[in-house]
């Protein structure tokens, strides 16, 4: 004769199995619907990130026909406003820092630092938020910056 506790063990696990598919069975079309909405918006954003970036294309080569030939500086790209390549050596200096202890804080490298400070090239707009953010604090909080990066 089978033990009571152990038969009424395994009854309650099969019931407790044969309430769970049911739910389980629920959540899995739900997640499923789910995904179904995120690839459809996934290829949306696609789409409307490729249709940009073709209206970017156009307006930049309908741009310079506009211009006539006087208006158009002598160098290749303008300079962003609020940026110099001396501002830039102004605020390492000002802070006693090296190119490479300049190039940690902004998380680039060195040469970009030479490259930024000598007016070789100009940052791109996510780097010239950090420089922004680099001109606002102090020697103290530039070394102790440093020291994190370090570790």
């Amino acid at each position: 004769m089978p033990n009571l506790a152990s038969t009424l063990k395994s009854e309650i696990a099969r019931l407790a199995r044969k309430e769970l598919k049911s739910e389980i069975q629920l959540l899995r079309k739900t997640v499923a619907s789910h995904r179904g909405e995120i690839a459809a918006l996934k290829r949306e954003l696609k789409a409307a990130q490729d249709a940009t970036k073709q209206l970017a294309k156009q307006m930049s080569k309908a741009k310079p026909a506009e211009e006539s030939p006087a208006a158009q500086s002598p160098r290749r790209g303008r300079r962003p406003a609020g940026y110099t390549a001396e501002g830039l050596l102004v605020i390492r200096k000002r802070l006693g820092l090296t190119q490479a202890q300049m190039a940690a804080l902004l998380e680039v490298s060195a040469l970009s630092v030479y490259k930024w400070e000598s007016g070789q090239t100009t940052p791109r707009a996510a780097q010239q938020d950090k420089i922004l953010e680099i001109k606002k604090i102090g020697k103290r909080e530039a070394m102790s910056r440093l020291s994190i990066f370090s570790h």
